[in-house]
């Protein structure tokens, strides 16, 4: 756990929410980049030696999707060049960018959130509102995990017996390794289910009132962090409002320029990364006076 994962649950849900929300409708060219950096540090923050690795994965996606937006997209008046007789233009790539950063940022921010708010922050906000819908969300927002970490289980095993596919395996080979796999991971999944409808059937889930054991408490420091985050949020608000967030890529290139509103943006994405590094620094003084 970071020091931003000890606050209470509807502090980091409501970072969460402004993040992602603000990531997916700013297409300013400024607050992507704030965004991409802010998501991509405090991600590499959570997953360590594994996060270089992922990003790595995610980057040759995201300039493929820059690169082949122009070829859907002809609008635009700074033609580059031209690919089978279609204009390849300038705003149309500079558009592909701006999606590209604005997915690319998402797909950081969940990769964050599936680390800070774990099943029971998740539950012990919403479980007394919507018990029935806190527990399906629960159940998705744990399955992609399971499944991924499942997968790669059975793969290592496979490999393990000689009956996976290796790197010199033809598409024949790895498409059966694969349909195998695939196979096994829904049977797997099948009966995961029942034998948690079973379980939750046996111990009378649904025969009484929900009830949930509340171990966070709103202490000082919570209120203190959300009202800043509130305070930000508000000035951010103020920002779109006033046009600093506007961007236009096709068929005119229309930006507005760089204002205030991007310091209260950046203040409020790097509020985890800063309590990050304050609770390291703490660390490492009282291990040096030991």
């Amino acid at each position: 756990m970071d020091a931003f994962s000890k606050f209470h649950p509807a502090v980091n849900m409501f970072f969460f929410l402004v993040v992602i929300v603000c990531g997916m409708l700013f297409q300013h060219p400024a607050y992507i980049v704030v965004s991409v950096f802010g998501a991509g540090t405090y991600y590499c923050l959570l997953h360590r030696e594994k996060s270089l690795k992922r990003i790595a994965i995610m980057l040759p996606f995201m300039l493929l999707m820059t690169a082949i937006n122009p070829l859907f997209n002809t609008q635009g008046e700074f033609v580059l060049f031209h690919i089978f007789g279609r204009p390849y233009t300038l705003e149309a790539l500079m558009y592909g960018a701006a999606l590209s950063g604005a997915f690319l940022t998402m797909m950081l921010w969940i990769g964050c959130y599936n680390v800070v708010m774990t099943s029971d922050k998740f539950t012990s906000l919403f479980g007394n509102l919507i018990p029935s819908i806190s527990l399906l969300l629960v159940m998705v927002f744990r399955m992609i995990p399971n499944l991924i970490r499942k997968t790669t289980q059975i793969t290592g095993a496979r490999m393990s017996i000689g009956k996976g596919a290796g790197d010199n395996a033809g598409y024949k080979e790895k498409l059966d390794s694969g349909m195998t796999v695939l196979s096994a991971m829904t049977s797997w999944a099948l009966e995961g289910s029942l034998v948690t409808a079973d379980s939750m059937r046996a111990r009378g889930y649904g025969s009484a009132k929900h009830q949930s054991f509340m171990i966070y408490r709103f202490e000082s420091k919570d209120k203190a962090l959300f009202a800043i985050q509130i305070l930000l949020f508000a000035l951010v608000i103020a920002a779109a409002l006033l046009g600093q967030t506007s961007a236009s890529f096709t068929p005119h290139l229309s930006i507005a320029p760089v204002s205030w509103g991007v310091l209260p943006y950046a203040t409020i994405i790097f509020i985890p990364i800063v309590l990050h590094i304050k609770e390291a620094i703490e660390w490492h003084i009282s291990r040096s006076k030991i």
